[in-house]
């Protein structure tokens, strides 16, 4: 491990608004001399949702608490940072900022929030994407070290991968140099194995706050590139990357305990079942479940994992232990210490720090609202008649990030105690360009289907 006397750069990073990670890399001792203060300025105008360019002076700030150096290069550290605009003031479309602000909002109303992450991810031997013929229908071609294949060369998936174990496994290895790394940059995890689709791997990441799994959430994505990289593989965070096997998920744990950290207020401990607490907030991500798309499923390919059969949430209704709803109530022990809910819907393409500070307010806004959940779908949803899902009121996710956003556009006062109306408007705007032009790219299965028509 490098200590601060090895390091001779530093990659000042921070987070867009879609939640691209992006970097400047400065000198450590320019670094050392110019904070706490401002240690690079960029070009707000050259970043996605960010600024015009008339007021495109904005300044990085970096968080002392996320400086670490990098694990695979000791003359290399890594610090995040903190935005401000032209004006020298705290940027309020810089997403750790919204991180910041919904845990202090949330303390104010006397709750603490804890929030843990399941991250599912694919590593896959290769990618290649035929760009110069994109304005002809972009193709691309991944290919999984796992992949099974018919008589005729066709990859064949194979849904039997949960819990494999090495040399089946043929990713193990690269997981475990994952985890080394994520431990080395000051992160915890609590478990690590092979999903179930080929080529696809689950972990269960440390919980915090907000603004701190926000910080986790993109570091381990950030190591995982690298790790897989340095192996001349590819970490692939897409909700869908490969048809007619399982997406990948980022399902949030998410709990609130007393100001003090002390008690867990999901827990009716009486009883041994979630508290009514529990319910209004389960209720209130339940009700505002299709405008919170937006943020938990935010890209064009989300909507692609979203579909019955593949372990994705389709309908908007909770239960215990069941894995076909949106949100699920695991199984708990402790003495009611590690009760909590986990939301299903959101992916690993959202912006963490959004898709999270959105998911609490919504839950914050049942609790105020009192919005009751209605009573818990112990089934199979999937199996649900149509009849039935109209008898019980059971709404659906939106089918397309077009839907979503149309949601939000009429669903976002329960988003104002943090997101402002700018941000609010710039990352629409952003993710209406991305549907737009993923609208009016030929696709290539079209070409298959339509060439000959």
């Amino acid at each position: 491990m490098s200590t601060r006397g090895d390091i001779d750069f530093v990659d000042v990073q921070y987070v867009d608004l879609v939640g691209f990670l992006r970097t400047v890399t400065i000198s450590y001792r320019t670094y050392v001399s110019r904070k706490p203060g401002y240690v690079a300025v960029f070009d707000g105008s050259s970043v996605e949702g960010f600024e015009k360019i008339n007021k495109s002076d904005m300044f990085l700030k970096p968080d002392e608490n996320t400086f670490s150096p990098i694990p695979w290069d000791h003359r290399r550290a890594r610090v995040l940072s903190e935005i401000y605009n032209y004006r020298h003031e705290r940027y309020e479309k810089d997403p750790r900022l919204i991180a910041r602000k919904t845990d202090e909002y949330i303390r104010s109303l006397g709750f603490k929030p804890l929030v843990g992450a399941e991250m599912e991810f694919f590593i896959l031997g290769s990618i290649d994407i035929d760009v110069e013929n994109k304005a002809r229908g972009m193709g691309y071609h991944l290919t999984s070290l796992e992949q099974a294949w018919d008589t005729s060369g066709i990859p064949l998936m194979i849904r039997k991968s949960y819990h494999m174990t090495e040399p089946s496994d043929r990713i193990a290895g690269v997981r475990t140099k994952i985890l080394d790394a994520l431990r080395g940059m000051g992160y915890g995890f609590q478990a690590s194995h092979h999903e179930v689709a080929v080529s696809q791997n689950e972990v269960s990441i440390e919980a915090g706050d907000p603004l701190f799994i926000g910080d986790e959430i993109i570091s381990f994505k950030y190591i995982a590139r690298n790790a897989a990289f340095q192996n001349g593989l590819s970490a692939i965070f897409m909700p869908k990357p490969l048809y007619g096997d399982n997406g990948s998920g980022l399902h949030l744990h998410i709990s609130l305990w007393d100001y003090n950290g002390s008690k867990n207020l999901f827990i009716n401990e009486k009883e041994d079942e979630i508290s009514q607490i529990a319910r209004y907030f389960i209720g209130g991500i339940l009700h505002h479940g299709r405008s919170l798309a937006a943020f938990v499923a935010p890209t064009t390919n989300s909507y692609k994992r979203l579909v019955p059969g593949f372990e994705a949430p389709i309908y908007l209704v909770w239960g215990h232990s069941n894995r076909t709803v949106a949100i699920r109530i695991p199984s708990f022990s402790n003495k009611g210490s590690s009760a909590r809910i986990e939301f299903r819907s959101p992916d690993p393409s959202c912006n963490p720090y959004l898709a999270v500070s959105a998911t609490l307010l919504a839950g914050i806004d049942g609790i105020k609202k009192k919005i009751d959940p209605g009573e818990p779908y112990e089934g199979d949803v999937y199996q649900a008649t149509p009849n039935e899902l109209y008898e019980k009121s059971i709404r659906t996710l939106p089918k397309s990030l077009d839907e979503a956003l149309d949601e939000l556009e009429s669903d976002y006062e329960y988003l104002k105690p943090t997101f402002s109306k700018y941000l609010l408007e710039s990352y629409i705007e952003a993710k209406r360009r991305e549907s737009n032009t993923v609208r009016a790219m030929p696709h290539p299965y079209e070409v298959y289907m339509y060439s000959n028509l």
